[in-house]
């Protein structure tokens, strides 16, 4: 079974001359096919851990295992790979280019993944991924016209059109209201489950823990409870 594993992860920072120790030896293992949600309050350490994880940041010691490699021995340009192709990526804000249609954001997608295949083969996973979000009908869109439940849906598409073995997702309904914060959640439950993927989602929101299978969670800087 795939997994992405945390092993002993620690992270500290300098504050002056005093060095704070914000994770304090996490554990964490996301496996194939679930939804793990990283719930606690503000300071508690689960943007940080999603974070590492994702190889935004480094960590200060212990070791990330993916794909039977330690993602801490690798060269930069390793992790760079790594992220484009195996990662997806949904966050608080879609970050939608302005300029670009809907269909060009996923072109572009395609691209930075170096996705192989023709022009023709391009266009199918467009409309594949687009039929998978419901959002077939705004292909030419430009992010301007899109509700702010559009945008993440188009945002989510973006982060699975390379078909990513890993989904990271910080506080993705943080914005939207009750009614499209739940479309998105069961969207990406949806997803995660279909494809097969992993995926992290950093939450204060408790009601969207029912669109989880697995639930986190941590203060200062440990996990204190996992559901």
């Amino acid at each position: 079974m795939s997994q992405l594993q945390l092993e002993q992860v620690r992270k500290s920072f300098m504050n002056g001359e005093v060095e704070e120790e914000v994770l304090k030896g996490v554990n964490l293992t996301l496996n194939k096919g679930e939804v793990t949600a990283l719930i606690g309050s503000s300071g508690s350490g689960k943007s940080t851990i999603l974070s590492i994880a994702a190889s935004l940041q480094p960590l200060s010691k212990g070791r990330i295992i993916f794909d039977h490699q330690n993602l801490v021995e690798l060269k930069p340009e390793q992790i760079r790979k790594i992220r484009a192709q195996q990662y997806g990526f949904v966050f608080q804000q879609s970050h939608l280019v302005p300029f670009l249609t809907v269909e060009e954001q996923l072109s572009l997608m395609l691209d930075i993944a170096e996705v192989k295949g023709s022009k023709y083969d391009k266009q199918n996973e467009i409309k594949n991924v687009l039929e998978k979000v419901e959002m077939t009908h705004r292909q030419s869109a430009y992010p301007a016209s899109l509700s702010g439940g559009e945008k993440q849906r188009i945002a989510v598409a973006r982060a699975i059109i390379h078909r990513p073995k890993v989904l990271f997702a910080d506080e993705p309904t943080a914005s939207l209201d009750s009614k499209k914060s739940n479309d998105i959640m069961q969207l990406i439950q949806e997803l995660t489950h279909s494809l097969e993927m992993m995926t992290l989602i950093v939450t204060h929101e408790e009601e969207m823990l029912e669109y989880t299978d697995r639930v986190v969670k941590m203060s200062d800087g440990e996990i204190i409870m996992v559901n």
